[in-house]
């Protein structure tokens, strides 16, 4: 007992532990608190990327118990249906207070204009930096020659429609809604019996005949033919937003929070899912992938080119199935296009229906991977699908057009004399087995200048009949028909290189 008694803490000493690990837990508790309004920005072009980075870090500040998050707006626009999917999604968040903040710093544009201004409204409440503005929401398309135009009635109504639903419901003004998307709607600012109200010119023109005297007009906030932007001033005046605040410190503090608030950044690998998605980059995986894939057809074997082909459409279809837009439909299209076109260069002669069946099978299988709809429904569902086409019919064509240059050009480009055999194998047409590919002088082979017939078309390789015994060919950038009568030229280890027979055209095809 007196050894135990020599070992007990002082009451102290227990006290001050004690008052310790309590001012640990209320510092853990503070810090966890602090960390309860989480910042997801939302710069530049509003892409289907944005929609996805927007859903998995809002997502993931939810599980980390975030009560308020605030969306950094920071944009001139972008794709309306991206637009209309953040929208939603933040419209259906129930565990958390949403806040829109549009914001100004040395690298950002200070506005929320077109998409952005729609992306805010689906916030429950608002809240603009100083020298920002908003506004501008009317949806437009690019038309061919790369220019931004208005869109339809119909897309002008669907998205009038879905911002005046956002207004009505999250509390905003439907009237300034209204005004960003549509010109024909013209705004005025009222004085009714002293009080500020805002009124279009068919309702101002009525309360002045039902109330004379009363109505005052203190100023048009927006005139007819003009889309709506509110400095971050007016859309206070107006009740659009609940504040005007220096910066996101500034906001946190304003709502409540006892800490700094969590901002998210989008990582690398974010970035590089917005550069492979871009219209550009996916064009030119279509052209990498279908030249990758005709060198592989026209090569022995399974190699370099193959490889490339399938890393080419692996991200191609990858990065659009993190999108969200690719499922079991595009995956089976995309397979029985390939195999149409394996059907068409290894059974069937000439190019014809299975060939450009395989072409419009892979194109249907890339557009339908850009996008989450197969039938376009309202307007900008068909401006999308419009843009879509125009990116893989210019990947498309631009391969075809690689296609044919390899053809007529490769045997004659000695980058590609990698892809074929150069020594020759006993038993084949090239001679006996070790003959040096070095050799300055190999032995010519017993075909060379024998005659025969083409049994399939010839672009540039196919088959060839010679002396009775079918053959592998090539010819030396030539397309021949099938029944073309042909004279061997050169054997080169496997390769067997014939061209047009013109003196032996009696030969039955």
């Amino acid at each position: 007992m007196r050894i135990l008694r020599a070992f007990r803490f002082p009451r102290r000493a227990v006290r001050a532990a004690a008052l310790a690990l309590l001012v640990f837990a209320a510092a853990a508790g503070a810090a966890a608190e602090g960390s309860s309004v989480y910042v997801i920005p939302i710069k530049g072009d509003i892409e289907p990327s944005t929609a996805v980075f927007v859903r998995r870090n809002a997502e993931a500040a939810l599980r980390a118990g975030a009560k308020i998050l605030v969306f950094d707006i920071d944009t001139f626009g972008g794709r309306v249906d991206s637009a209309l999917r953040i929208s939603s999604y933040i419209g259906s968040i129930r565990g958390a207070r949403t806040v829109a903040f549009v914001s100004s710093g040395p690298e950002s544009m200070g506005v929320s204009w077109s998409a952005g201004a729609l992306i805010a409204f689906s916030a429950s409440a608002i809240y603009m930096a100083p020298g920002t503005s908003m506004g501008a929401a009317a949806p437009v398309i690019m038309s061919p020659d790369g220019q931004s135009q208005g869109a339809g009635e119909k897309t002008v109504s669907a998205v009038r429609s879905q911002m005046a639903a956002l207004a009505e419901k999250n509390g905003h003004p439907p009237l300034l809604a209204l005004a960003m998307v549509d010109a024909d709607v013209e705004l005025i600012e009222l004085s009714v019996a002293g009080e500020t109200r805002l009124a279009t010119a068919e309702e101002t023109a009525s309360l002045e005949k039902s109330r004379p005297g009363q109505v005052e007009r203190v100023r048009t906030v927006s005139a007819k033919g003009k889309l709506l932007s509110l400095t971050a001033g007016e859309a206070e005046r107006y009740g659009l937003s609940e504040g005007t605040v220096a910066d996101l410190d500034a906001l946190a503090s304003l709502l409540g929070s006892p800490g700094p608030a969590v901002e998210v950044s989008p990582s690398g690998a974010d970035q590089v899912v917005v550069f492979i998605t871009s219209g550009g980059v996916q064009a030119l995986l279509i052209l990498i992938g279908l030249v990758a894939l005709f060198l592989e057809i026209n090569s022995p074997g399974f190699g370099l080119p193959g490889t490339v082909a399938i890393i080419a459409f692996f991200t191609l279809f990858g990065t659009n199935a993190l999108m969200g837009s690719v499922g079991s439909l595009e995956i089976i299209l995309f397979i029985l296009g390939i195999g149409l076109l394996a059907v068409e260069i290894f059974i069937l002669p000439g190019f014809g229906v299975a060939g450009i069946s395989g072409i419009v099978l892979i194109g249907a299988a890339l557009v339908f991977s850009m996008q989450d709809f197969v039938i376009p429904t309202v307007s900008w569902e068909w401006d999308l699908l419009g843009r879509n086409v125009m990116t893989v019919v210019a990947g498309l064509l631009a391969g075809i057009a690689g296609i044919g240059v390899l053809a007529l050009a490769g045997p004659r480009i000695k980058l590609f004399d990698r892809l074929m055999l150069k020594t020759t194998i006993e038993g084949t047409a090239g001679g006996a087995l070790g003959a040096d590919a070095e050799a300055p002088a190999p032995p010519a082979s017993p075909l060379e200048g024998r005659r025969g017939v083409a049994r399939t078309v010839l672009r540039p390789s196919g088959r060839a009949e010679i002396d009775g015994v079918a053959y592998s060919v090539e010819t030396e950038g030539l397309f021949l028909p099938e029944g073309t009568p042909v004279r061997v030229l050169k054997v080169r280890g496997s390769r067997i290189v014939v061209g047009p027979d013109a003196g032996n055209s009696d030969i039955e095809g």
